[in-house]
C-alpha cells in the first residue's frame, strides 16, 4: 500500500433497505496493512477525519481484530505476509453481509477489479491514493448502506416473492440462497417491473455510485441469478436482457398464465 498523502443513492427502491442504518461519523475501521510505515500514519489520517481505526498486520491478527470489534469497514491491502488478501476479503464476507469491504492495491487491471467485486468487496482502491480521497470512499459506502425511504418492504412478482426487510426471497414457494450483491440486484430489477434499467444505473446503484468501470461483473451475477430462478438468457421467464440498455424484470402481466 503507498503512502496516503495528508491531508445517493438510486431513487426509492426496494432495494434501499438491503442494510442497517449506519451513521458515517465514528465509523470503526479495521485496516488491514503490514507495514507499520504505512499503517501508522494512514490510520492517524483516518483518525483525523473522524474514524476509529484498528490496524491488524496479518491474516490471522486481521481475523482476531475482526471477530472482537465487528467493525463496520474493512480497509484491506491484498498482499499480506502469511496469506492473500483476497481469501481474507471472502473469509469476511462469509461472516457478515453488513460491513464495508474497500480493498486497497496495486492491482488495478479490469480483471482484478471484476475478482475483487466477486469476492464481495464493495469498492476497489487502485494506488496511489490519499487519505482524503480514502476517507470520502469509505463515507460513500456508509451512505450506500443506509436504508432509504421506501413503500415496499415486500414484492411478490408471479411466482417470485421478496422480503426486503428480511432480506429473503423465495420461487415458487422454495427459499433461494443468495449471495449479499445477488440479492441487492434482484432487488433493485423488482423495484421496477417491466422498466428497462440501465447497465450504467445498476452498477451505480448495486456496486458503486461512481462506478466508470466495466459492467462484465453485471453479466456474472445476472447469469447467477438466472441460473438460481430456473432460466436462461435463451430462455428467461423473470429477468430479460433489453438489448443496448440493460435488463427487465418481467411484471404480472407478462407471467399471467
Amino acid at each position: 500500500m503507498d503512502k496516503p498523502a495528508t491531508g445517493s443513492r438510486s431513487p426509492a427502491t426496494v432495494a434501499g433497505s438491503v442494510r442497517g442504518a449506519m451513521s458515517t461519523g465514528n465509523a470503526a475501521v479495521l485496516l488491514v496493512e503490514d507495514e507499520r510505515s504505512i499503517s501508522e500514519p494512514f490510520a492517524e489520517s483516518l483518525g483525523r477525519e473522524g474514524f476509529t481505526v484498528t490496524v491488524a498486520e496479518t491474516v490471522a491478527a486481521a481475523r482476531e481484530r475482526f471477530t472482537e470489534s465487528a467493525p463496520d469497514v474493512v480497509l484491506l491491502d491484498l498482499t499480506l505476509p502469511d496469506g492473500d488478501g483476497r481469501d481474507l476479503c471472502r473469509w469476511i464476507r462469509d461472516r457478515s453481509d453488513d460491513v464495508a469491504i474497500l480493498m486497497i492495491t496495486a492491482r488495478g487491471t479490469e480483471v482484478d477489479r471484476i475478482v475483487g467485486l466477486e469476492l464481495g468487496a464493495d469498492d476497489y482502491i487502485v494506488k496511489p491514493f490519499s487519505a482524503g480521497e480514502v476517507a470520502a470512499r469509505i463515507r460513500a459506502v456508509l451512505r450506500r448502506s443506509k436504508p432509504q425511504p421506501t413503500t415496499q418492504q415486500e414484492v411478490t412478482i408471479g411466482g417470485l416473492r421478496l422480503d426486503a426487510g428480511a432480506r429473503r426471497v423465495w420461487l415458487d414457494g422454495t427459499e433461494l440462497d443468495l449471495r449479499r450483491k445477488e440479492f441487492d440486484l434482484l432487488a433493485r430489477l423488482c423495484a421496477e417491473p417491466g422498466q428497462a434499467i440501465s447497465r450504467e444505473t445498476l452498477m451505480s446503484d448495486v456496486w458503486d455510485m461512481n462506478w466508470f468501470g466495466s459492467t462484465k461483473t453485471l453479466d456474472v451475477h445476472v447469469g447467477w441469478l438466472r441460473r438460481k430462478l430456473g432460466e436462461s438468457a435463451e430462455a428467461p421467464r423473470y429477468l430479460h436482457t433489453v438489448r443496448g440498455v440493460g435488463f427487465r424484470f418481467a411484471n404480472d402481466e407478462e407471467l399471467a398464465p
